[in-house]
């Protein structure tokens, strides 16, 4: 009696146990009727914003991070190297249920007596694995195996044995080929043997089958694991897959993988094996993109966006079934920017991702998620779902929360280092030890005067406002957000500066407008976009004024960090950001019809060389990517809202709020402790702008300023000029190693950091030698200006003229000289 006892209660232990699975994992199991894709010929046409045919949707399965869309039906495949499959990966395949108990308990009996680990995963297992879980990354977890274990069983009652090993043949990974994965039996025989999979003969079959457990260690190794496929004909005859004939013969057979020189004997054993040029796997890939055309491949990173976007909302059945899709792209943007990605010019294996979006409804149009070469890119998209750190092109938001706060960009901020445990420092490694207005330091991309900011600010508030603008900010990351150690996407990056052009509203990205299936009917239609205000129109206005500051105050030889970002006709704000190591390159930016943002760097998360700068290879692919897709239409201006006025402050014509445009400026070190009603209202209280002056007599050097003050409630004035001075010490930021003597105009030596910086801070655009190390972001004089006629301190202003300190005609450091926007100063600008 107590046995039964027992019994029972282990019994409902159990069923309690397998009840409380389900609900935790069991309820949100994807359907398996998704895997019917393969009995689809992909007939989903997909349209453009106008109506036009972009291209079809390719019913694809997936494996890891990549994609096979060439599917195969069963009959496409060797029968060969279907039944080396079967032994090799899943002895028992056609007489268990979705998941071999034999098989798991066989591979853990040979691990603990053998010491040689076996997976003992059903091929069921694996096709759920790589397809129904492919978003659980192949993780050994419980969640996973129980969603395995239980989608298995479901597979097994809704397919066919040889309908789900026609899916495994599909999402088999073969090894990297290069630039792509090498994914499913067609693009394994293209590869490797140069044939299409149905021409495999026995002995390539059993070879491509020994690569399946580790593609990539066993294809350099042929020596190595030729034993291998002596083993596997071994079994295939056991299991009466092959006559022992047949087994012989292949082991003589010679092969000739890609890449590899072999020498064969007769008896099938080796003379020698060299690998010769691994990169014939790519080649043979290439080739065979190549004779199919390349025009199957436009549009690729979008229409695989769409869709990940539909499959959510309506399944693979109705997706693959035939239909119309009608996008939010503009296909003259997509095809903008895929020229700009077929002619960027990057470093040595480097790639990008690049989104175009439309800030008054944020629809999507243009996604580039790769280098594009010609032939088919990879499947990944850094456009969409590749998570990078953004630099200082994160800097713009800090500064447009600041200015919804009531700051100015007039209000100044100390550029010197700070104290405390954190050191960031700036792109040279110099700072001035001065107030700098906030338009200064975000046009040269000054990280002391942002972290400064940030201090001042909050960053609860600062990371409250980038969850409003759909980004995600990183636990505990400390000040090192202000400047960049946020993770986004070019599409999320896009979308966040959407409202510096629409006047503050935010909307969600979205690709797809609706769907209807080949009757007609609507499967989905897209809700009406609901923004989201997250700056009011006057402060989302001024944010746009500093950003298009960054793009147009500076000249190249001022240190301008975004001039290649201008497009004749257009007004245009942006940002660049640089990360740590050169790791990432970006440029964020907006017009008034499209915002958009281009990441550059290596897949893998390696170093850029150190001449690469975000000024020089992300801004032009912005800018030709732009620029192709307004091409032809009407100029359109950014919406001034009312309630804006202007003011030149040091030389550079600044957005106000009226009620604010004449009030004193703030000077501030990140403390709070903040100074006003000094020099500042003198220096810009008057509106109109400076006019040139003759050339003044030489001047004495004024005496340097060694000492930094720790909360500053009064401060002489200066003009923002472009070179470092040295701390109290005559030493470095760092306070090691001798300074020697400057020459304000001289391109600094790199210095070593004294600090743990988080971001890089800019380099300017330096044209003319992209080899040479980085430059001091501070701007430089025009060729035509020699140093002795820029004073490095201003003549001192009288205490109440409202006037700027004489300085060389026709040169207003600050603004782009004859600069249709920014003009002489004169009046506010006309967008």
């Amino acid at each position: 009696m107590r046995f039964f006892t027992g019994l029972g209660v282990l019994l409902l232990a159990g069923a309690a146990g397998a009840s409380g699975l389900w609900w935790m994992w069991g309820r949100d199991l994807p359907s398996v009727q998704d895997l019917d894709v393969l009995e689809f010929s992909g007939q989903t046409r997909v349209y453009d914003r106008r109506g036009e045919l972009v291209g079809t949707l390719t019913p694809s399965l997936g494996s890891g991070q990549g994609v096979n869309r060439d599917l195969l039906k069963l009959n496409e495949i060797s029968p060969w190297l279907q039944k080396a499959i079967v032994t090799s990966e899943d002895r028992r395949f056609f007489e268990h249920h979705g998941v071999d108990y034999i098989g798991i308990a066989r591979g853990l009996l040979k691990g603990l007596l053998k010491n040689d680990l076996e997976g003992g995963s059903s091929i069921t297992q694996q096709v759920v694995k790589n397809t129904l879980l492919a978003d659980l990354e192949g993780a050994r977890t419980p969640e996973r195996k129980f969603k395995e274990a239980v989608l298995a069983y479901q597979l097994e009652r809704n397919f066919s044995k040889n309908q789900i090993l026609n899916a495994y043949l599909n999402v088999i990974y073969w090894g990297d080929g290069g630039r792509s994965d090498i994914i499913g039996a067609e693009t394994a025989a293209r590869a490797y043997f140069k044939k299409s999979a149905s021409e495999l003969n026995l002995a390539e079959s059993v070879y491509l089958t020994t690569l399946v457990p580790a593609p990539n260690k066993r294809y350099k190794d042929f020596k190595g694991y030729r034993p291998l496929m002596k083993d596997l004909l071994t079994r295939m005859v056991e299991d009466g897959q092959i006559t022992q004939a047949e087994a012989d013969a292949a082991w003589k057979t010679e092969i000739y993988p890609a890449g590899w020189r072999i020498g064969w004997n007769s008896d099938g054993t080796l003379r020698s094996a060299v690998l010769e040029r691994p990169e014939r796997l790519q080649e043979n890939i290439t080739a065979a993109e190549q004779a199919r055309g390349i025009n199957r491949y436009q549009s690729l990173h979008y229409l695989q966006a769409v869709e990940r976007e539909l499959l959510p909302k309506i399944g693979r059945k109705a997706l693959f079934g035939g239909g119309k899709i009608y996008t939010g792209m503009d296909l003259q943007a997509q095809q903008a920017a895929e020229r700009a990605s077929l002619n960027a010019q990057l470093p040595d294996g480097a790639t990008l991702g690049l989104a175009l979006v439309n800030p008054n409804n944020g629809e999507v149009l243009a996604l580039v998620g790769q280098k594009l070469t010609g032939g088919r890119p990879s499947d990944w998209n850094n456009a969409t779902q590749a998570r990078r750190q953004v630099g200082s092109s994160i800097k713009p938001l800090l500064y447009t929360l600041a200015l919804e706060k009531g700051w100015k960009q007039s209000d100044t901020v100390l550029d010197a280092p700070l104290q405390g445990e954190y050191q960031p420092q700036n792109y040279d490694g110099r700072w001035t030890g001065r107030f700098v207005t906030m338009r200064y330091a975000l046009d040269h991309s000054l990280n002391l005067p942002t972290v400064r900011i940030a201090q001042e600010i909050g960053l609860n508030a600062f990371e409250d406002k980038l969850r409003q603008l759909g980004l995600t900010p990183p636990p505990d990351a400390g000040l090192s957000l202000s400047i960049g150690t946020l993770e986004a996407s070019p599409l999320q990056m896009a979308a966040a500066y959407a409202p510096f052009a629409n006047g503050g509203l935010y909307y969600a990205p979205t690709l797809v407008r609706r769907m209807e299936d080949a009757r007609g009917q609507v499967l989905y239609r897209r809700p009406a976009p609901q923004p989201k205000r997250v700056w009011d129109e006057r402060t989302a206005w001024l944010g746009l004024d500093m950003i298009r500051g960054v793009v147009n105050d500076l000249t190249p030889w001022q240190g301008g960090l975004a001039t290649r970002a201008q497009i004749p006709g257009w007004d245009v704000g942006g940002k660049t950001g640089t990360t740590n190591d050169v790791k990432d390159l970006w440029f964020a930016g907006v017009t008034p019809t499209i915002a958009g943002a281009v990441w550059v760097g290596k897949q893998d998360g390696g170093s850029l060389p150190s001449w690469a700068y975000s000024g020089e290879i992300p801004t032009p692919i912005w800018q030709q990517a732009v620029a192709g897709a307004l091409a032809g239409q009407p100029r359109q201006t950014f919406q001034e809202p009312g309630g804006i006025t202007y003011r030149v402050v040091r030389r550079v014509n600044m957005a106000f709020r009226e009620e604010e445009a004449d009030q004193e400026g703030v000077a501030r070190d990140g403390s709070g402790n903040s100074g006003g009603g000094t020099f500042f209202s003198r220096r810009w209280r008057s509106a109109p702008a400076p006019q040139p002056v003759p050339e003044p007599a030489p001047q004495p050097d004024p005496e340097p300023q060694f000492t930094v003050p720790e909360a500053p409630q009064e401060v002489a004035p200066v003009d923002e000029t472009p070179e470092a001075v040295p701390n109290s010490t005559g030493t470095d930021s760092a306070g090691t190693n001798e300074v020697p003597p400057q020459d304000p105009y001289s391109v600094p030596a790199p210095q070593e950091p004294y600090g743990a910086p988080t971001d890089s801070g800019e380099a300017p655009f330096t044209p003319q030698q992209p080899e040479s190390v980085p430059v001091d972001p501070e701007p430089v004089p025009p060729p035509d200006v020699t140093p002795e006629a820029l004073p490095s301190e201003p003549e001192a202003v009288p205490q109440d003229s409202g006037e700027f300190p004489p300085f060389p005609e026709g040169f207003f450091p600050g603004f782009r000289e004859g600069d249709p926007q920014r003009g002489n100063g004169d009046a506010p600008p006309t967008f």
